[in-house]
């Protein structure tokens, strides 16, 4: 397989988030091998500038951790010399009386040995700290970041991939900062001080040592190709199992309701199956660098003591300068078998950290203003405009809400009516900006939203959903989710407003309650009226209301409507309801079809014309007789 071409599949595997899968799309289409091997340089230096800044920081650390091994292997390597000094020259001169150099040998040999375990102590602790604070950062960047970045970007990148950055990814780069790096160092300083001293005890069987490092060079060059893709296997694989658990269990209800455990099952299987393959594939590529490794080292060492043996025997050699010799030679190779296990390491951390860089180089859609425009206090709402609006969700994709105009006045209740997938939610995400319109402007009060800051949207509107996800807590703590600095009789008023005060101080610690995860404590309707109080209380001028009754039995969406009609007062609201009782108490409604406004007007004009808006009434009635 040629560079560029081995190069494209390691940047194509690396790939995960939707911006870079549509450029890789075109590269294919394409078919240019250059092109490919170039955007895999890229996702190198991404990962290279990731990992600089992380380290850079620690730097001052990283270079004290660093004299520490040096200092560590230095004293180590001084143990095999020592002996041979022993041996040749103590022992001799203990024979002719004369104990004073073996004393020393025996003296200097504790003192680098005891050297060498306070400095390996020192090290493995600075190291660790190190470690420690670098994953520490790079989980907050990875949390924080995705918090960041757009709607669009959620929707298309599941949360089990991030949750497999957040977990397996780290814990490659954790295996490899644990043990990976003090293996390397040590590795590389051993092999070049030992290499240094074996020419310096004896050049020509250090030169034939040597010459063991050419099918040396050769494999390992085999391994880090073969291990890399590898290992990149085994993240995108471990990926899936976490993206496939993740969906059953927040699914599991679906998944009871309906039987899908078998085939649940079954897909977990392939995945495990998949991820076992992986890993047996990259455990056999060590297991051939590991066996050349060992059997290049012992028959460097059966030609070393046969050579060695030889030239002592002739009195060619010292029986010490042999003794080290060999002594160094299994230092030699054994850090070489640690090479292979740290390069196991080095390239899972590697695909890891390939994929965490493309997570955290992902670029928001929707991007706060450099210089943001104050929205004036507001007092009755504020108004809302779409001028010349066109949307669609990606730039190639189709247009989902041709170019329209639209002004609501600050105040105006409107509600937006038509059937799935005419368009109405997406009104509302553009008003609520979890999008930006493909061409035109959404304006709040006449400001364009893109130059409004995200701390003033925010306050200034307030989306409430179908979903009405709630938050592992108490029911204060959820309410109070919009206004942190709420206090407790302003909470409780919030709730009274939407009537919602009932069902809370019936629970068994009133509004201290702790809901538990996703609010499962609570019923649907539960739910949904906690998530109107929260929107109440954070008193937004713009209220966004998107199918929010959807989930309320008849006698509580009663009660909603009656407290909607006080609470929505002096503010703006957009409505996007099916359920005509809700859609009624608004001044105005604008029915939607295609992602176009086919009917707009007063709820009264639209029923006394014969339009959509009249027949959903007319049915809506007579499914009340």
């Amino acid at each position: 397989m040629s560079a560029p071409q081995d190069a494209a599949d390691h940047a194509k595997d690396s790939v995960e988030s939707p911006r870079e899968a549509e450029a890789w799309r075109g590269v294919a289409a394409e078919d240019t091998e250059e092109v490919a091997y170039a955007t895999s340089l890229k996702l190198k230096a991404r990962s290279r500038r990731l990992l600089g800044s992380l380290i850079r920081p620690h730097l001052g650390q990283a270079l004290l951790a660093l004299l520490f091994v040096v200092a560590d292997n230095a004293a180590t390597l001084a143990g095999p010399l020592i002996i041979a000094i022993a041996i040749d020259s103590g022992i001799p001169a203990a024979i002719d009386g004369d104990p004073s150099v073996m004393a020393w040998c025996v003296a200097a040999y504790v003192i680098t040995s005891v050297g060498s375990a306070g400095l390996r102590y020192l090290f493995l602790r600075l190291s660790g700290r190190i470690g420690e604070d670098v994953l520490l950062d790079l989980r907050m960047r990875i949390f924080r970041h995705s918090q960041r970045l757009s709607l669009s970007f959620h929707e298309s990148y599941t949360s089990g991939k991030v949750i497999s950055r957040l977990t397996s990814d780290l814990d490659s780069l954790d295996d490899l900062l644990e043990d990976g790096l003090d293996d390397l160092l040590s590795a590389i300083l051993s092999v070049a001080g030992i290499a240094v001293l074996l020419l310096v005890l004896d050049t020509p069987m250090a030169l034939l040592v040597l010459a063991g490092f050419i099918p040396l060079l050769l494999v390992t060059r085999w391994f880090y190709r073969n291990s890399g893709q590898a290992y990149r296997d085994t993240r995108g694989s471990i990926a899936k199992i976490i993206v496939q658990f993740v969906e059953t269990m927040n699914g599991m209800r679906a998944v009871q309701a309906f039987r899908r455990e078998s085939r649940n099952e079954s897909i977990m299987d392939e995945l495990n199956e998949s991820f076992r393959g992986a890993n047996s594939k990259a455990l056999n590529v060590v297991a051939r660098f590991t066996m050349t490794v060992r059997l290049v080292g012992n028959l460097s060492l059966a030609m070393v003591l046969a050579i060695g043996a030889y030239r002592v025997a002739n009195g060619g050699l010292e029986l010490g300068v042999l003794t080290a010799f060999t002594l160094y030679l299994r230092r030699f190779y054994d850090p070489l078998d640690d090479l292979a296990m740290v390069a196991n390491s080095y390239t899972s951390a590697t695909a890891a950290l390939e994929k965490i860089s493309g997570l955290l180089e992902e670029e928001p859609d929707v991007l706060d203003p450099a210089n943001p425009v104050t929205l004036r206090p507001h007092a009755g709402g504020r108004s809302v405009q779409f001028a010349q609006v066109e949307f669609r969700y990606s730039p190639t994709g189709p247009v989902v809400l041709p170019k329209f105009d639209l002004t609501i006045p600050a105040g105006q209740t409107v509600a937006l009516v038509g059937a799935t997938g005419a368009g109405k939610s997406t009104v509302a995400k553009l008003v609520a900006r979890f999008y930006d319109p493909s061409s035109g402007a959404v304006l709040l009060d006449g400001v364009d939203l893109r130059s409004v800051s995200d701390v003033d949207l925010r306050a200034s509107v307030v989306m409430v959903t179908q979903e009405n996800f709630l938050f592992a807590g108490s029911v204060a703590d959820n309410i109070a989710l919009g206004r942190p600095d709420a206090t407790r009789a302003e909470i409780e008023a919030a709730a009274r407003a939407v009537g919602a005060d009932t069902f809370i101080e019936a629970l068994p610690e009133g509004y201290d309650t702790d809901v538990r995860k996703r609010g499962g404590r609570l019923s649907a309707g539960q739910r949904q009226m906690v998530a109107f109080s929260r929107a109440f209380l954070a008193d937004p001028a713009v209220l966004v209301l998107d199918e929010a009754t959807s989930s309320l039995d008849v006698p509580t969406e009663r009660a909603v409507q009656t407290a909607l009609e006080s609470v929505l007062a002096d503010r703006t609201a957009l409505i996007i309801a099916h359920r005509l009782s809700t859609v009624l108490i608004a001044d105005r409604v604008l029915v939607v079809a295609d992602g176009r406004i086919v009917e707009d007007g007063s709820p009264a004009e639209l029923i006394a014309n014969t339009g959509h808006f009249a027949d959903l009434h007319t049915a809506w009635q007579d499914s009340l007789a």
